[in-house]
């Protein structure tokens, strides 16, 4: 029977409106609406009942959150209002109607593009606020943040879900090697360590030994990578010989050791950075240092299963001779487009080079079509780089920076290669507040998010971009 105001249905009339008296606020939807929730949502339960306009349902809750909750419903994304309402005060609600998944959809970033991003919250942790090292790579927008001896952790909406303590008083390297596992070093305590960030508890510790010299004993742990079944750890002795140890992802156990070196040189200092690349099974790794006469560093790739360097490059002392001089600053590797990138520390250049066609000079220096947007260089000043999503991010002393890949149509070489000077263009993305923050010491892109740390500045920035359909941020 169905007289306009009472219906009793025996199929689902999804089209058909339906209001909602909650906390004494009148709304009005669909039932396609409040069903999109899912069948385990308190409103799709509601929507079970029979409709009757004159006695609608009453839910005891805020009302304004629940405008916020059904514009989720309806869009899949926060409207403007969301901004008047912490971000717990929202998840809370989101939990009572059983919808926590559709907001937590709703929150993700949009596709991060430096071009239009902007610094959307400093995430500072309660205690020892000064970040020592920190760590995204979930693929979630999630981050941990070492600070002194503790390790924060913070979901992929920065909520903050946890801190736990250490053993060791200032923790220098960090590496998420698990979902709820993270491996740590120190520049001031041996060895690598082990622990359980949900469940606060430390798990094993690996260090490097050689029962035939005994003067490798107490190393300190200097960068951490990771592939699916190793956890890969640049370790350098108080003599200054150094390795990278392979150590078992399952048992924590070390497997072997790849790299060994002196230490007594700039050539064979320990790596700073290492990074694996799975297309290709190579482990990358680099060491910079500065000094009275410049920078200097090498830069070398060693196979993962042989343990051989398969290529390496110093600076000073190779690439075009019109550059020497003009070592590397910094340098990063796009796993994903199996290209290596370098900010020079004096001209300020970003080169490139195709991973898969290394020779002597691999180099290939970006230029900007736009001379108005050139580096003016100047002399060395602090460098940093990072890639991420086909976006190459430089941090020069605290400004901020990024090269774009520019789509434009490629003749047959230049696709195979995929490197050429005028395929990347560039854009500054701070502005003079952010310069006055402080040097950028390093960036991490994760979840479509960008996490900058800057010298003796408290808290992680984080980055996103723009929203343009008016959806915020509730950080």
């Amino acid at each position: 029977m169905e007289d306009g105001n009472f219906y009793f249905g025996d199929g689902p009339r999804p089209h058909d409106r339906i209001k909602l008296n909650v906390g004494g606020k009148l709304f009005e939807t669909t039932l396609s609406t409040i069903r999109s929730g899912g069948p385990d949502s308190l409103l799709h339960a509601l929507s079970a009942r029979p409709i009757d306009d004159s006695n609608p349902v009453f839910i005891d809750r805020d009302p304004e959150i629940f405008s916020v909750l059904l514009s989720v419903l309806r869009s899949n994304r926060l409207p403007s209002t969301a901004r008047r309402f912490s971000k717990q005060e929202i998840i809370d609600e989101a939990l009572y109607y059983g919808i926590e998944s559709h907001l937590k959809a709703a929150m993700l970033p949009p596709p991060l593009s430096m071009i239009d991003a902007s610094m959307v919250a400093t995430i500072r942790p309660a205690s020892d606020g000064l970040p020592s090292a920190f760590t995204a790579g979930a693929g979630d927008g999630s981050l941990w943040i070492a600070h002194g001896g503790q390790i924060s952790a913070y979901d992929s909406n920065l909520a903050h879900a946890g801190t736990i303590r250490t053993h060791i008083d200032d923790i220098t390297s960090i590496r998420r090697v698990w979902p709820d596992v993270a491996a740590v070093g120190s520049d001031a305590a041996a060895g690598l360590h082990i622990y359980d960030i949900s469940g606060g508890r430390h798990v094993a510790s690996a260090h490097w030994t050689d029962p035939s010299d005994p003067r490798i004993y107490k190393a300190l742990v200097y960068a951490i990578a990771d592939s699916p079944n190793s956890v890969y750890a640049s370790f350098s002795c108080r003599h200054k010989e150094n390795c990278v140890l392979v150590i078992d992802k399952s048992t924590f156990q070390v497997v072997s050791e790849i790299g060994r070196q002196l230490g007594s040189s700039m050539k064979t200092m320990v790596p700073g950075k290492l990074t694996y690349m799975p297309s290709s099974s190579l482990i990358f790794g680099s060491a910079v240092t500065s000094g009275a006469f410049g920078y200097s560093g090498y830069i070398r790739l060693w196979d993962s299963r042989s343990g051989e360097v398969v290529w390496e490059t110093t600076e000073p002392g190779s690439g075009r001779s019109s550059r020497f001089g003009d070592s590397f600053a910094d340098v990063d590797v796009d796993v994903d487009e199996s290209t290596m990138f370098k900010v020079c520390s004096k001209s300020g250049d970003v080169g490139m080079a195709d991973l898969r066609k290394l020779g002597e000079d691999p180099w290939v220096y970006l230029r900007d079509n736009n001379p108005s947007m050139g580096h003016t260089g100047g002399g060395e000043s602090n460098s940093v780089i990072h890639c991420y999503r086909k976006q190459v991010f430089v941090g020069r002393d605290g400004g901020l920076e990024v090269w774009s890949q520019v789509e434009e149509k490629e003749t047959g070489e230049e696709r195979e290669n995929r490197v050429c000077e005028g395929s990347y263009r560039r854009n500054y993305v701070d502005k003079l507040d952010n310069l006055e923050r402080g040097t950028v010491m390093k960036m991490e892109g994760d979840g479509d998010r960008l996490f900058i740390s800057r010298e003796n500045l408290e808290g992680i920035e984080v980055w996103e971009s723009s929203n343009f359909s008016g959806a915020v941020s509730v950080l």
